[in-house]
């Protein structure tokens, strides 16, 4: 079975899961919330970046324009 399958599954019974896969669960849930949260950050570093560059291109745009 795959990882993610496996995952689903226990989420689905976790009432009946037996340690071992609560544990297994765990671990792959807090490993996907950091890659997912490092994600988040890298995007927004990027939109902050991108923002930046088009006001300039627009303020220069703009003052070429008479605007």
């Amino acid at each position: 079975m795959e990882d993610k399958e496996r995952i689903v599954k226990i989420i689905k019974e976790y009432k009946s899961s037996p340690n071992k896969d609560l544990t297994f669960a765990m671990d792959f849930i807090q490993e996907d919330f950091e890659k997912t949260k490092q994600t988040i950050i890298k995007l927004t570093e990027h939109l902050d970046k991108i923002e930046l560059i088009y006001n300039q291109i627009l303020t220069e745009y703009q003052s070429r324009n008479g605007k």
